[in-house]
């Protein structure tokens, strides 16, 4: 079917009570993985795409491969821009027929913050396209950090409030606690669900959750035992019963980047070590293709959405 939009996903995910993830794509073999995942699973579901992604695909071949896909499937999916940083991204993006924006200004004082979220979401609603913008700053929280620094990185709830009422965006990504890459947490993960619950009763629009892979510990063994560094032992990641909760407590849209890419390349360097004879392309590619359609398919399950498209 067409492309739809990440607002029309989330909205019903929110009326119904779970949660869309959102997977990070670059090539054809990740994106291949995602909607044929979301087929299977029957699962709407939201194929981000970021600035550094749209450089290394190019951005007129990259929505071309999703786009070809998407119209294939029978469930509803979404072309997304992951933290889009300037306005310029963002129109060419709506350009090349992104069906979803995010403008990330969360580095900016409030005030720019707005000013830049507001400029973005009028462009883009002018042209059918949904918005999401951040609030807070999503850093390593670590066990020595004090409460009042952890707090400054997190998002208020008082400004979560007024910040969607003078921008007008649809999709909210908030800072609870989690941070991007495979070294999210040292020690216990501690995600600040009291705020989260606090943000959900005073926004009325979708609350997205960054940062959120798993980082599952047999994978990162086995792309160590294959020969990835021993640093990825120390690698941490956000339980299954904490996105449950994050869930419950009001998060619609879950990013997930850093699992795929575990998953792909503890699978490539597997049949790499055990197949040092392959040299075609496509053997070598598959199993890291199966590897992330694995992951994906265990988040559609966890996060609630298998079965609702």
């Amino acid at each position: 079917m067409p492309l739809t939009t990440s607002k029309q996903i989330l909205e019903a995910a929110k009326r119904d009570g779970y949660a869309v993830g959102a997977f990070n794509t670059s090539n054809l073999e990740v994106t291949q993985a995602i909607i044929e995942t979301a087929t299977e699973k029957r699962s709407p579901v939201i194929v981000s795409t970021s600035p550094s992604a749209i450089t290394y695909a190019g951005i007129e071949h990259l929505s071309t491969i999703v786009r070809s896909l998407a119209e294939e499937a029978p469930v509803p999916v979404a072309l997304h821009l992951d933290h889009g940083l300037d306005f310029e991204t963002v129109v060419k993006c709506i350009r090349n027929g992104w069906t979803s924006v995010m403008i990330d200004a969360s580095k900016e004082p409030f005030a720019g913050n707005v000013a830049l979220t507001k400029k973005v979401t009028e462009v883009a609603h002018l042209a059918g396209i949904s918005v999401e913008a951040e609030l807070g700053r999503l850093v390593g929280i670590e066990d020595q950090v004090v409460v009042s620094e952890r707090d400054a990185s997190l998002t208020d709830p008082s400004e979560a409030a007024r910040f969607v009422a003078e921008t007008g965006c649809d999709v909210l990504a908030i800072a609870i606690g989690t941070s991007h890459g495979a070294y999210k947490f040292k020690g216990e993960p501690k995600l600040d669900f009291p705020r989260l619950r606090e943000i959900a009763g005073r926004v009325p629009v979708s609350l997205a959750l960054h940062g959120a892979s798993g980082v599952n510990k047999e994978t990162t063994a086995k792309a160590i035992r294959y020969g990835a560094g021993e640093k990825l032992a120390s690698a941490a990641g956000v339980p299954d019963e904490a996105i449950r909760q994050a869930i419950k407590n009001g998060i619609q849209k879950i990013n997930i980047d850093t699992d795929l890419r575990l998953a792909f390349v503890a699978a490539l360097r597997e049949v790499l070590a055990l197949r040092p004879e392959e040299i075609d392309v496509r053997k070598l590619l598959q199993p890291g293709r199966e590897a992330m359609k694995a992951v994906i398919g265990s988040k559609m399950e966890l996060f609630g959405s298998a079965g609702r498209a």
